[in-house]
């Protein structure tokens, strides 16, 4: 790789599930999102895939006037770059599946975390706190309310999915994968404190927008209707939103060697 090719890979890096880069450098998104999905397909029309499963995002639904929100919710009006790219990926999947008879299936996950996440409010949360004990930084006023899922039920998800399409008459379908319920961003920051054993924490709430938002393009509220994929492949989160943030942010402790 010469030089030049370095220098632009290092500025657009091929992947990055940070919402708040899509202010900031967008092309991330559009190339991981976007030209990375018409690649990846092309691939597989060229090597005769039989079945193509697309991890989404919640994003795609912006800020959708019905919580749970349904995969049928319209219009669907993401308010960042990175949900837009999201569904410019699905609306690529699904056009390949009608032209060159691909099955297909977009996933739209919830807030997946875990052990491996290096982005994110858990990842955040540690991180402040490591260098500040008494006080946390929460982006935005603090009535954020979103649904989380632990690492392990998304994979699962995308494995039940998978087995569903190999039977399925559908040629392409979305599917949500999120837990059953949503936690608000200050009970995931008690959460971070207790099991870090701390004691009083202050909290200084810090919003980017008028209406209180972390930064431009965040999500207020956020809550899928996860009943299709219950419903057509019999599976179901083992953790609720507290669970999983709490199981992460153990596993994330644990790497960090707090």
């Amino acid at each position: 790789m010469d030089r030049r090719a370095e220098r632009h890979r290092s500025r657009f890096p091929l992947r990055n599930p940070e919402v708040r880069v899509s202010t900031t450098n967008p092309e991330v998104h559009y190339r991981a999102n976007v030209q990375a999905t018409f690649n990846v397909l092309e691939a597989s029309r060229a090597n005769g895939a039989e079945i193509f499963i697309y991890a989404s995002s919640s994003t795609v639904y912006g800020e959708a006037r019905v919580i749970p929100t349904p995969e049928d919710y319209e219009p669907k009006e993401p308010i960042s770059i990175y949900g837009a790219s999201k569904l410019m990926g699905e609306v690529l999947v699904s056009t390949y599946s009608r032209i060159y008879g691909v099955k297909s299936a977009m996933l739209r996950f919830a807030n997946v975390v875990g052990k491996r996440s290096n982005h994110g409010v858990i990842f955040d949360f540690i991180a402040k706190l490591k260098r500040d004990p008494e006080r946390l930084e929460i982006l935005g006023d603090g009535k954020q309310r979103k649904s989380y899922i632990y690492v392990d039920d998304a994979i699962e998800a995308t494995l039940k999915v998978m087995e569903h399409m190999e039977s399925s008459q559908e040629m392409s379908e979305a599917f949500n994968v999120g837990s059953l319920d949503a936690i608000g961003v200050v009970d995931i920051a008690y959460i971070v404190e207790e099991e870090m054993g701390l004691g009083k924490v202050e909290h200084i709430f810090k919003s980017a927008t008028h209406d209180g938002r972390g930064w431009i393009g965040d999500v207020k509220v956020m809550q899928l209707d996860v009943s299709k994929i219950m419903g057509k492949t019999n599976w179901k989160p083992k953790m609720n939103s507290r669970e999983a943030v709490r199981k992460a942010t153990k596993d994330l402790l644990e790497r960090m060697e707090l």
